[in-house]
């Protein structure tokens, strides 16, 4: 595992990131993102532009057939999940993200296995993000809404006290309200000090609340820029949000 030189304000930097589930079969190609401290980062795109692949590379759960993965100066590229959770990345996926067997206490407690002892505290910062959850410790997770299960997902998450936390779909299969919810959720994370980066395919409602995002598109960045600069950039509006009209 190599090191080079840290500028401080980079929690993650990825670069050229070439990843496929298939060898001799891409689905990134050539992928560069950066998110810097305290940052919320919005990752939309088409179906199939390699959105959740991004992340899931990241992760260690995709094989990276080449480029880097940064994190806090350290190149992690291909490093297992259970490792990169110690080296302060944390990830949330779309789908199957709890343990429904468990109670919300239990499935907190997972997120802290490689250091038990931390789980007091981690429990106490985790409550203040999501105060339902302390109230709700003993349900068991199998009983909850998809809003509420992504709620314990995420707060499992954080129980590792990560650098970086990668959310994937987070207000998928939502209704409006618990989608805001969501949102509200992610916005709640990032100011409590996590650095973000979030696959949304709600695309508005992501360049709304994030700082900056990247278009991807057939496995590249195609374009670049804060929130509110890509919900006006004409050629974003057409190829991904649609109208000048329903963008205002």
């Amino acid at each position: 595992m190599t090191g080079e030189a840290f500028d401080g304000d980079s929690v993650v930097k990825v670069t050229d990131l070439v990843a496929g589930y298939i060898p001799g079969v891409n689905i990134l190609n050539g992928c560069s993102i950066e998110a810097r401290r305290g940052e919320l980062i919005g990752i939309i795109g088409p179906n199939g532009a390699g959105k959740s692949t991004l992340l899931k590379a990241m992760f260690g759960l995709v094989k990276v057939h080449s480029g880097t993965v940064v994190v806090r100066g350290q190149d992690l590229t291909g490093l297992k999940a259970n490792k990169l959770v110690s080296r302060g990345v944390g990830f949330v996926p779309q789908n199957n993200n709890v343990f429904p067997s468990l109670t919300i206490e239990e499935n907190l407690q997972m997120g802290v296995y490689q250091a038990p002892r931390t789980f007091k505290d981690r429990f106490e910062f985790v409550s203040e993000v999501f105060p339902e959850l302390r109230k709700r410790r003993a349900q068991r997770a199998g009983s909850l809404s998809g809003g509420e299960r992504q709620m314990v997902a995420m707060g499992r998450a954080l129980m590792m006290d990560p650098a970086v936390l990668l959310l994937d779909e987070p207000s998928a299969g939502l209704s409006p309200v618990k989608q805001d919810e969501a949102f509200l959720r992610v916005h709640e994370i990032n100011r409590a000090g996590v650095s973000v980066i979030m696959v949304e395919q709600n695309a508005r409602r992501c360049l709304q609340i994030c700082d900056r995002a990247y278009v991807l598109d057939q496995g590249k960045d195609a374009y670049t820029g804060t929130g509110r600069e890509l919900m006006k950039d004409p050629k974003v509006i057409q190829l991904y949000l649609g109208t000048l009209a329903e963008t205002a």
